[in-house]
């Protein structure tokens, strides 16, 4: 059996040719790839939700109005119902939320509503990007769509989710594999 790649605190770059509309043109921040599947957020596809809108529909203030004019992301098509917020690890003092799945060498990912409160009330992560919904894969598809070059994968950037302007994501992603996106084709080649 060969070894099991391990994609967690990586991004996933969706080759030019993903026919999958929900993917295409995105970058994907993986939370968690294991032998039962793989789950991660995708980063660059904003909605026409902001975060104050969203604050309001829980009925929670958001004082800090650059962070209420930030938009919710479409994290993927599982669960769009459901907030996900990726977020800087808290320091050991920090405490932690209800929920969280704390990405091994990255990022943490909460769902429970406490980050939400901590943020409205002045506290909570420093730096957020907040979907609804996950990206989500079963066992073996993801390598098995990884093998079909549907995807390039690269270790995560902090700094492409949180300060990257989003229309700007994708390419830097891209040069973190030291490719100009010119120069990817959507038909696979064969030599």
């Amino acid at each position: 059996m060969p070894d099991r790649i391990d994609l967690t605190n990586q991004f996933l770059i969706a080759m030019p040719g993903m026919a999958d509309e929900a993917f295409a043109g995105s970058v994907v921040y993986m939370c968690e790839h294991n032998d039962k599947g793989a789950l991660g957020l995708v980063i660059n596809k904003p909605i026409s939700l902001t975060l104050g809108n969203l604050f309001e529909k829980v009925e929670l203030s958001l004082p800090h109005d650059e962070l209420a004019a930030e938009p919710v992301y479409y994290g993927g098509p599982v669960q769009t119902e459901r907030g996900f917020v990726l977020h800087e690890p808290l320091d050991a003092e920090g405490g932690h939320y209800n929920a969280t799945l704390a990405v091994p060498g990255g990022l943490e990912m909460t769902t429970s509503r406490d980050v939400l409160e901590a943020l409205s009330n002045g506290a909570g992560p420093r730096r957020v990007l907040v979907t609804l919904g996950y990206s989500g894969w079963a066992a073996g598809q993801l390598e098995e769509e990884i093998g079909r070059n549907g995807w390039l994968t690269v270790s995560a950037a902090p700094e492409i989710i949180f300060e990257t302007p989003i229309e700007q994501r994708y390419e830097r992603a891209l040069g973190l594999l030291g490719i100009d996106p010119r120069m990817l084709s959507s038909d696979a080649g064969h030599a």
